[in-house]
């Protein structure tokens, strides 16, 4: 499955943003679609995965609360709505899919879109 992201800009703190990445390939709509992010010196981290079907969604401890991912399968396009920015999410975040799973090695990445927050 092949993976392009879009939505990434430059946002002051407590403001919010919207990353969208649509999926192609025959069989997108039944991947798991996720987004991970990697600061500057920092490694590449697990942000929130959606399960193929939509109903089952996982984040990590730092987003909970500020960040929301939905998926519309009839465009192959999930979402990650990202509210309350803080400057610490500053990153490239990066949509990802799996067969299985997005948690940790999912083996479709796409670019990196550049998110900035300023404070």
């Amino acid at each position: 499955v092949q993976l392009q992201a879009s939505g990434g800009g430059l946002v002051q703190a407590g403001g919010s943003l919207r990353l969208s990445c649509t999926a192609s390939g025959r069989t997108a709509s039944r991947y798991v679609m996720g987004w991970f992010r990697q600061a500057p010196g920092r490694e590449r981290e697990f942000v929130a995965g959606v399960s193929w079907n939509g109903r089952s969604t996982d984040y990590a401890d730092s987003v909970k609360g500020r960040f929301t991912i939905s998926r519309d399968n009839a465009k192959t396009t999930v979402y990650l709505q990202m509210t309350s920015l803080e400057p610490g999410d500053t990153a490239v975040y990066y949509c990802v899919a799996d067969r299985v799973v997005v948690t940790s090695y999912p083996s479709s990445w796409g670019q990196g879109t550049q998110v900035t927050v300023s404070s």
